[in-house]
């Protein structure tokens, strides 16, 4: 009846998995959703805790395994409640690490209990130090070495990734680098191979060696990938974090961890691939090219290209006033100055005097898939206000006036016209289109990937500088005032 029971709890926690992440595709139903997964989560923790057997056993250590609970439950909530909109990203990045490191551990508890099977063989019975492992445990070791490698590189990279977003780790790399990790990675996966059939107790060690190149493994594979990639990295290693949980679900027979981790795993994956085909590079050339890094070479910035024209904010007040359509395109920028609240009351003032206003979302804006729609959403912007980068690119060319919000790499004109610049191919928000572009930027200092933007240059494009939050306040008073 128990064994049906915990059945039964798996299932609810797989379906709400499920209808939670279908729930995510919409921001309205996106909080439901979360909160459908969480229930979903805490039915099929409380049920293993209390439901599970193993050979007439339950689980016991009510007290570590409750407190483990309370203290993570602690830290996450202060964590998500404090975040600021800016460090969701890495936030995430470092959360998905933890999963990483869950996994990897789960395989290395697993690998202890051979190890101590194979050390009692040896003490007992007599030749067995040179026996391998039967071939029935092979199947076993390849879930705990997948496990472990995946699980490694999920967390190393991710804690690099958190660094780098934050600030702390700088793009790095050196001559071969992408050889030598080539090299290490096939070392890696030949040394677990080997291990599979030829496991015995006078080579177990090599499991934490492997364990040890597979976290330098994960530094190596993010150290040289550049600030503009992370949207994609971040995406690549939380479906790696996926596959390796679902690793943790096999070894275990649990329906439920499986099910989710099967879920991240291909949800990262396709994400991943939308994200490469945004930026209309593949995931080689993403991991392999990393644009973003210090600018060098071809595309570079070279300083301004050009005179630029400032505006001032009574002109941009009467020029957003007296438009029909006006078109916002948000960046990080505008994540920074924690300004997507005063952006919010600027549209609803703009419409009360009867301008049609939107926003332009391009997909890899910000440092985080999707990162854009949860700021706006934050601030209550309606969702039908939110245009696709396919979407915008056809309303630019009836719009009178296009607001940029420290974005900067995405609306750059050489992804199109300089096949010298290391983003040229990549679609753009074709915001050049607009009769008028007022572009907010603290300064003319290059975007994230390091070059200099030629649409800060065009005759029909305006700076205003400054801080995009006490920029769009004064904004906002100016057009208050007419």
């Amino acid at each position: 009846m128990e064994l049906s029971l915990l059945t039964v709890c798996y299932l609810i926690g797989s379906l709400t998995f499920i209808i939670g992440l279908k729930m995510l595709s919409h921001p309205d139903s996106a909080r439901k959703g979360n909160l459908v997964a969480a229930v979903g989560m805490a039915i099929a923790i409380f049920g293993t805790i209390f439901l599970y057997e193993e050979e007439g056993k339950k689980l016991g250590n009510y007290s570590w395994i409750f407190g483990g609970l309370i203290l993570g439950t602690i830290v996450g909530v202060l964590a998500a409640k404090k975040v600021k909109m800016t460090a969701m990203p890495e936030m995430v990045s470092l959360f998905n690490g933890m999963g990483g490191a869950c996994a990897a551990l789960i395989s290395v508890n697993e690998f202890g209990h051979i190890s101590e099977m194979l050390n009692f063989s040896v003490e007992n019975i007599p030749g067995w130090h040179t026996t391998i492992m039967p071939p029935s445990m092979a199947g076993t070791l390849i879930t705990i070495f997948l496990g472990l490698i995946i699980g490694a590189v999920s967390f190393a990279g991710s804690m690099i990734a958190w660094g780098k977003l934050n600030g702390k780790i700088k793009d790095f790399a050196f001559p071969g680098q992408q050889i030598f990790n080539l090299v290490l990675l096939a070392a890696t996966l030949i040394t677990a191979g080997y291990l599979v059939f030829n496991l015995h107790a006078g080579n177990t060690y090599l499991f934490y060696v492997i364990a040890a190149a597979a976290l330098i493994y994960g530094v190596l594979f993010v150290l040289p990938i550049g600030g503009a990639d992370m949207p994609v990295v971040i995406s690549l290693l939380n479906s790696f974090t996926g596959v390796a949980a679902a690793c943790g679900g096999f070894l275990y027979d649990n329906q439920v961890m499986l099910t989710g981790g099967i879920l991240v795993g291909a949800a990262g994956t396709l994400l991943t691939i939308l994200m490469c085909k945004a930026m209309n590079r593949s995931l080689t050339n993403v991991l392999i090219g990393s644009f973003g890094g210090s600018a060098s070479g071809a595309g570079a910035a070279k300083g301004p290209q050009g005179n630029y024209k400032e505006i001032s904010l009574s002109d941009a007040a009467v020029c957003m006033c007296y438009a029909n359509k006006v078109i916002i395109v948000p960046g990080y920028g505008l994540a920074v100055a924690q300004a997507q609240h005063v952006c919010h009351e600027l549209e609803k003032l703009l419409e009360e005097k009867g301008v049609n206003v939107s926003y332009a979302i391009h997909p890899v804006a910000g440092r985080m898939p999707g990162h854009m729609n949860v700021l706006l959403a934050e601030a209550d912007v309606s969702y039908d206000k939110l245009q696709e980068m396919e979407q915008a690119n056809d309303e630019f060319k009836t719009t009178d006036v296009v607001l940029i919000l420290g974005a900067n790499d995405v609306v750059n004109p050489a992804a199109k016209t300089d096949p010298a610049s290391p983003i040229y191919g990549m679609p753009i928000l074709e915001v050049e289109q607009a009769k008028t572009v007022i572009v907010n930027k603290r300064s003319m200092k290059p975007g994230y990937a390091g070059i200099e933007n030629e649409l800060f240059f065009q005759p029909k494009t305006s700076m205003l500088f400054g801080d995009a939050k006490a920029a769009l306040q004064k904004l906002v008073a100016e057009i208050k005032s007419l």
